[in-house]
């Protein structure tokens, strides 16, 4: 087993050992603990098999998190495809967030632009006799949305495939969550990492990344109830500028909060109606 961890030395990331004991642990179906409670252990010749064609696919860019399917968020153990994001540790921030408001007991919750469900269902984990929501222009996405509901047994969350808020005019919520796509199309850092095998619709927005930001400020008014909060994750460089949208959309109490990093990653404000 020692050598076959030892064969994943040149993957070119800066995690090489973890990546590899992840992809091992994925084909002997053992957590990575394992790995060190029994060092010596012979692995199967089927499993090193997968374990060189997984290795391979790292060495040319694939995600880990699309080679296993998977990815941890929130404590919560998601699965993943092509089809979504795969969820980030800075997300958790947006959630953080969300769960400190002093919504009601029973408050409604839309998260847009969903994925694979991570946002809603840490929520739902959370707060269980809040009402979420969560919606996704991608009916692939919400297929893994889906599973990942019952995956975690959080079945109460309510999927909708909309584009942003079409299919929920007329309806209001205490609080709308997005991390949608706010990355310019000519930024030289979707040719980069893990970002290059995500679905560039989900990374990818025009007005230097701000257009589907300012249409999520726009419309929330019209979706919020009085005191209601829009909360929305954002590129380190756009705190500004979502900022200024959101004062001039009539939004109070505006502030933005930094993730892991220290990067201004996440810009809220609340609505109060006239």
């Amino acid at each position: 087993m020692q050598e076959l961890l030892r064969s994943g030395s040149d993957l070119p990331t800066d995690s090489a050992r973890r990546d590899t004991e992840i992809l091992l642990c994925h084909c002997l179906g053992k957590p990575r603990a394992w790995l060190y409670t029994w060092p010596e252990k012979e692995v199967a010749r089927d499993c090193a098999r997968d374990f060189e064609k997984l290795l391979a696919q790292r060495r040319e860019g694939v995600p880990v998190a699309y080679l296993t399917g998977e990815r941890e968020f929130w404590s919560l153990q998601l699965a993943v495809s092509d089809a979504t994001l795969i969820p980030r540790p800075e997300t958790e921030t947006l959630v953080s967030w969300a769960l400190e408001l002093a919504l009601p007991n029973a408050a409604s919750v839309l998260d847009l632009g969903t994925g694979s469900g991570a946002i809603a269902l840490a929520l739902a984990s959370e707060r269980p006799h809040w009402h979420v929501a969560a919606l996704d222009v991608s009916e692939e996405a919400l297929q893994v949305a889906r599973g990942n509901a019952v995956r975690t047994r959080l079945t109460s969350v309510h999927f909708v495939q909309s584009d942003w808020y079409q299919a929920v005019t007329g309806q209001r919520f205490n609080a709308l969550l997005a991390n949608p796509p706010y990355i310019d199309g000519d930024d030289p850092h979707l040719a980069l990492g893990d970002v290059r095998f995500e679905p560039r619709s989900a990374l990818v927005s025009s007005d230097s990344g701000l257009e589907d930001l300012g249409l999520l400020v726009t419309g929330a008014p019209d979706q919020l109830l009085d005191g209601g909060w829009l909360l929305l994750e954002h590129g380190f460089e756009q705190a500004n500028a979502v900022r200024v949208m959101l004062h001039d959309a009539g939004f109070s109490q505006v502030s933005t909060r930094r993730d892991m990093s220290g990067q201004q990653r996440i810009t809220g404000g609340c609505w109060h109606a006239d």
